[in-house]
């Protein structure tokens, strides 16, 4: 199932990378070889830790000048992960193995389970929520922008006949390779969903059908103003304000 989804045409029309490596690279090393280019910001060992998975077209470095503080301000430390492909890693994107990569990247900071809150903008969602099925004992997840039907995603860019399967073989491909209803219903995490009303790229419904699925405490923001990639600008300071709240929610 999984070389389906790691198919060239998949690799070369649904993600969109950028070469630009972090100043102080973290590397985590996957199973095939693969060097992933992360950032770490550890201000404090016993503090929880954010590990934020970038939207498609973003690499790690994009997020380096001021996020790292506001998260160190709201007490936790901050873990970039990287995708190969993208940034200053090694390999080409292919979807089945960046899930795979999910489990080396999230146990790479060291930190205990429960110290960890997953946060995942656009198709890092798909990441951040495959790392809650591997780590359903984090302390939370924030989604924004997220993606609740990878399959509508992928068929927007690609036909199955050309990947030599049936719209139902894609759909089993990716449903066994990440399930997001089923792991969305199963996490009884407290989840904090982002969305903007005006998203032209993923439509708001994902975010309702994301917050309808959680299995735990959840909370759905759709701000009125901005758009996908233009959510946390125009927002920043609610934006920001209901982030602290539920970080230090989480801390309680």
């Amino acid at each position: 199932m999984t070389s389906l989804l790691d198919h060239h045409l998949i690799s070369e029309r649904y993600f969109f990378p950028r070469a630009q490596a972090p100043a102080e690279p973290f590397w985590v090393d996957c199973a095939d070889g693969t060097r992933l280019a992360c950032a770490y910001h550890e201000t404090d060992s016993a503090a929880p830790t954010v590990v934020h998975f970038h939207g498609n077209g973003e690499v790690v470095a994009d997020y380096l000048d001021g996020f790292p503080g506001l998260i160190n301000r709201m007490g936790c430390n901050c873990f970039f992960a990287e995708f190969r492909g993208y940034g200053g890693s090694t390999g080409t994107p292919q979807f089945g193995k960046m899930l795979e990569d999910v489990l080396p990247t999230i146990k790479a900071p060291g930190c205990a389970e429960e110290k960890i809150i997953l946060f995942g903008r656009s198709v890092g969602s798909l990441f951040a929520i495959k790392a809650a099925e591997l780590l359903p004992n984090v302390a939370g997840m924030i989604l924004e922008s997220a993606i609740a039907d990878p399959i509508e995603r992928l068929l927007l860019r690609v036909d199955p006949g050309e990947l030599g399967t049936t719209p139902a073989g894609l759909a089993a491909a990716i449903t066994g390779a990440i399930d997001i209803r089923a792991i969305m219903s199963d996490f009884s995490r407290p989840t904090l969903i982002l969305h903007t009303l005006h998203d032209g790229l993923i439509d708001v419904s994902h975010a309702e059908r994301l917050a309808d699925w959680c299995g735990g405490p959840t909370r759905l923001k759709i701000f009125p103003d901005g758009n996908h990639n233009t959510i946390m600008l125009e927002n920043g300071r609610q934006y920001f304000a209901l982030v602290n709240e539920f970080l230090s929610s989480l801390r309680e």
